[in-house]
């Protein structure tokens, strides 16, 4: 099949060209698909998008009239598509179900030590010849108990590396994870999470029912000095909610590798421009929140799965064959 790349970097091209073997004709634009730019899809009847790109209604009205039959998402999550209008109009959307979920659980895990540790301080002082241990003390993690916000491959995979950690572990999720239990995950309602944990990590998808999951009312839950964690996605947390927590002091620390209104923002290069999400720019002027440009998921393991899973997508499409990747609506 013809198949543009949409957001394509060179490490997507890197990968989904080392995966598909002359099979498909793939082409690369850096351009993001949007309502305004929509027109690119002229001539291809599959298109790669990515995270960042907008696939409204509006937008999927004009790449279906250009003659684009299939969406094949270089991604899990799919809540930036409008699915009951690609249905709508011809359109089958498939996905990438499962990639690596070590990815996302280290990069988590990572983001809870620099926090506990201040690594990212101790860094800087190093460099700047400060020697000084002020200010930089920690805690144990052993012992700490860490409550883990949806309990899927992920969350189980983060379990796996608490246990061994000797962390105390809670789990909220709609279907208990018979593995989760084995690793001593106890589960208990959201807000007895949120009242107990030291650290809180969510992985839960983006829904119309977890949007702004975390809201002021949940953050009062949560212990004074305790440390929220998010490698999932932005709108889980509501970004004022959470502002007002971290002036207050209530929270201790903060990592975001996703942000609420970060489709303007991420996987662009912003150094020569004045960024005007006041919110963004208020997150990072607190000391003791990391936000980094939704890398979890990015390890060479994870690219290749992702890249292997689009390409057998093409395939299966390509052939009329089944594919369990397809998203549907509920309706």
């Amino acid at each position: 099949m013809r198949c543009l790349v949409s957001s394509a970097r060179p490490y997507d091209e890197q990968f989904l060209s080392a995966a598909n073997h002359g099979r498909h004709e793939l082409v690369f634009l850096e351009t993001a698909l949007s309502a305004d730019t929509a027109f690119i899809a002229q001539g291809y009847p599959a298109i790669c998008p990515f995270v960042d790109d907008t696939l409204d209604a509006k937008t999927l009205e004009t790449i279906a009239r250009l003659g684009t039959k299939l969406l094949v998402l270089r991604s899990t999550g799919f809540n930036h598509v409008d699915i009951p209008a690609a249905e709508k109009y011809g359109i089958t959307v498939m996905r990438v179900r499962d990639y690596s979920p070590y990815a996302v659980a280290e990069y988590a895990v990572g983001l809870m030590l620099t926090l506990n540790r201040h690594l990212h301080k101790a860094y800087n002082r190093v460099r700047d010849g400060n020697f000084l241990l002020d200010g930089l003390l920690g805690f144990d993690m052993h012992g700490k108990t860490v409550g883990i916000v949806g309990t899927g491959k992920i969350g189980q995979a983060l379990a796996r590396i608490l246990h061994g950690m000797g962390c105390h572990l809670l789990g909220y999720d709609t279907v208990v994870n018979p593995a989760c239990l084995e690793l001593g995950v106890a589960y208990v309602p959201l807000e007895e999470l949120l009242a107990k944990s030291q650290i809180v990590s969510l992985h839960v998808p983006l829904l119309p029912e977890t949007r702004h999951l975390m809201n002021a009312e949940r953050f009062a839950l949560m212990p004074d000095g305790a440390v929220l964690i998010n490698t999932s996605r932005g709108p889980l947390i509501d970004t004022t909610a959470l502002i007002a927590a971290l002036k207050s002091r209530h929270l201790g620390a903060v990592g975001l590798d996703v942000y609420e209104e970060e489709a303007e923002l991420y996987f662009k290069d912003h150094c020569d421009d004045i960024i005007c999400d006041d919110s963004f720019e208020r997150l990072l002027t607190f000391p003791n929140v990391i936000v980094t440009g939704h890398q979890a998921f990015f390890t060479r393991e994870a690219l290749k799965t992702i890249a292997d899973t689009t390409i057998q997508n093409l395939d299966d499409y390509s052939d009329g064959k089944d594919n369990p990747n397809c998203v549907r609506s509920k309706g």
